[in-house]
């Protein structure tokens, strides 16, 4: 695998680098690869904006920071706004279409999910980020699902697996279908 970098954005609070996290030790530690992860907070606990930057490489990576966004993952409409110049010329944007409403520029590939409205539906907003790493797993294949999966289990508290595990199946199917 070339050297991928990948953008997460959204409020503090929306699980934005937690699915960083989860998708690093996925590539890290399940899949035999390289990763690395930066991210960026307002001081505020929640609401305030909040970023992940992960690159995932075959190789070992010597600069960990992003030149060329490959994959934008946008949980709210502000981080779309923010970063959506640092997606490259047909690179993947994956998106909650119920929080992000993008410009079709007609260069980037779009993929939106809602993730909001499927996590609340699970009973649990909470969960609309494993929602999107389940959707972003199925769209990109950047990281076997099965890596990904163990990654999710060893990610979160074990009382509430069972629950990330099912919005991760409900946003892998919502690309599916």
């Amino acid at each position: 695998m070339p050297r991928t970098e990948i953008r997460i954005t959204g409020y503090g609070g929306q699980g934005v680098i937690l699915t960083g996290y989860i998708f690093g030790r996925a590539a890290a530690i399940h899949a035999d690869l390289h990763s690395t992860m930066t991210q960026s907070f307002g001081p505020e606990a929640r609401g305030s904006a909040c970023s992940s930057a992960l690159v995932v490489d075959d190789g070992i990576i010597a600069y960990p920071y992003l030149n060329d966004t490959d994959v934008l993952i946008a949980l709210s409409r502000e981080g779309y706004e923010k970063y959506k110049v640092e997606l490259k010329t047909g690179g993947t944007l994956i998106y909650d279409s119920d929080m992000v409403q993008p410009q079709d520029t007609g260069d980037v590939r779009m993929y939106g999910v809602p993730a909001a409205r499927i996590a609340e539906e699970l009973g649990n907003r909470i969960v609309q980020n494993i929602v999107v790493v389940g959707f972003t797993t199925a769209v990109t294949d950047l990281v076997d699902v099965e890596a990904v999966k163990k990654s999710v289990k060893g990610s979160v508290p074990s009382a509430l697996v069972d629950m990330n595990l099912e919005a991760f199946r409900k946003g892998y199917e919502f690309y599916q279908k």
